[in-house]
């Protein structure tokens, strides 16, 4: 039976928290500078209560704003708040340190990769292949697609069973501990908690549940370890 590790996406193999609120400031100084009836600072505290309560996936940020603002979509507006975004947030898009360096050991070492999202399928696929880590990838495993979103387990047994996977020789990288590594552990795999700020709490339960966590302090530290 195959070796597997899974990993996250979104601050796991890549920033992209910073990445998106510069992107995000990028657009609204530009459609304020062209006509969006707010100053810069309360048009991206709004555009940050519609993120909020959308969610990072939801593809109309920018036209719920305008008609939150204006009362009716402005088409030019929102044409430049999204180019803007996806430009910025694009020319910013990097893996963090090693992470390339770190895919090719664990493939050396044959490890099957695959990626378990809470995400769109093609977003996540088009960060891999902007980043030219899509070859790495044999699967990419989505809550859009399962319909289930992490730590659910069912999206953790989904994604084992379209590698061919057994749980307990499947590895979990993620940077949050509740759904990436707990929600892994409870359905038998083991995990690695990366880029995360792990409370003392959190702490103190993988010592006292004796949990299948191992916490480290970035993706290029895996081959410590594995």
């Amino acid at each position: 039976m195959d070796k597997a590790v899974f990993f996250d996406v979104d601050d796991t193999l890549l920033d992209t928290s910073s990445f998106a609120e510069l992107a995000r400031k990028a657009a609204i100084d530009l459609m304020v500078e062209n006509g969006l009836p707010l100053d810069n600072e309360g048009a991206y505290k709004l555009l940050k209560e519609i993120v909020s309560q959308k969610g990072s996936n939801y593809h109309k940020h920018f036209n719920v704003l305008t008609k939150t603002v204006c009362g009716e979509e402005n088409p030019l507006l929102i044409a430049l708040g999204m180019v803007t975004y996806h430009n910025v947030k694009f020319s910013l898009l990097r893996p963090f340190p090693r992470t390339t360096e770190i895919l090719i050991y664990l493939k050396s070492k044959g490890y099957r990769l695959a990626v378990i999202s809470n995400g769109l399928t093609i977003k996540q696929w088009e960060k891999l292949v902007r980043l030219n880590l899509h070859y790495f990838f044999d699967e990419i495993i989505t809550s859009e697609e399962v319909g289930f979103e992490k730590p659910n387990k069912r999206i953790f047994e989904e994604a084992l069973d379209k590698m061919g996977c057994k749980a307990e020789r499947s590895i979990m990288v993620g940077n949050k501990f509740e759904v990436d590594t707990l929600g892994a552990v409870n359905t038998g795999m083991s995990a690695i908690l990366v880029n995360s700020n792990i409370s003392e709490q959190e702490k103190q339960k993988i010592k006292d549940e004796n949990l299948d966590i191992t916490v480290i302090g970035n993706i290029g530290d895996l081959d410590t370890i594995l």
